[in-house]
């Protein structure tokens, strides 16, 4: 992975990736980290997350989403996603068929069909793809390019890039923990 700082490139090497994963994600099996890296650092040059700025709020943000990327797929039913128009859920079973994944948890028909079209992937036909390991990586890339968290990131604005992809700030005490665990890391 190339990053920019200060208008010089610096090419970050795998093996220092996993290291650095492993000192954020202190509860993701080491399994987990070796073979996510390969995706998301091709998800980083995607989407332009190529900065220590936007990379530590992105893996914080992401390592809440998916518990230390243990998780591609919501614990929960989905039913309670059930009905959601702003969703685009408007079929019954729409809320479980497209409850969240990836890891940033895309929730919902019509987001499933925007991540669909900008990924080429047939998710309305078969959603669990976002459960592979390179849709789950280009999902989340995707949803933080769209969502414009590059420049929120940027500016350091990390309670408001929550509630672009929480809606909310649930879960903030635990994005605040893995993010303040990026901070100690040198990018």
């Amino acid at each position: 992975m190339v990053l920019s700082v200060g208008g010089k490139l610096y090419r970050i090497q795998h093996h220092d990736y996993y290291k650095q994963l492993t000192l954020i994600y202190k509860e993701a099996p080491l399994a987990r980290i070796e073979r996510f890296v390969p995706h998301l650092n091709s998800t980083f040059d995607e989407f332009e997350i190529n900065t220590p700025a936007r990379l530590r709020m992105f893996l914080a943000q992401i390592g809440h989403e998916s518990g230390q990327l243990r998780y591609v797929r919501e614990l929960a039913s989905g039913e309670a996603y059930e009905g959601r128009t702003d969703l685009g859920n408007i079929s019954p079973g729409d809320g479980v068929r497209y409850k969240g994944r990836g890891l940033i948890q895309i929730t919902g028909k019509s987001n499933y069909a925007l991540v669909a079209l900008a990924l080429g992937l047939p998710l309305l036909e078969k959603p669990e793809l976002l459960e592979e390991d390179s849709p789950a990586c280009r999902s989340a890339g995707w949803y933080w390019y769209k969502k414009n968290l590059n420049t929120l990131a940027d500016q350091g604005l990390f309670q408001l890039v929550t509630k672009r992809i929480n809606g909310g700030l649930n879960g903030y005490a635990d994005r605040f923990k893995l993010y303040q665990r990026a901070l100690e890391i040198a990018f």
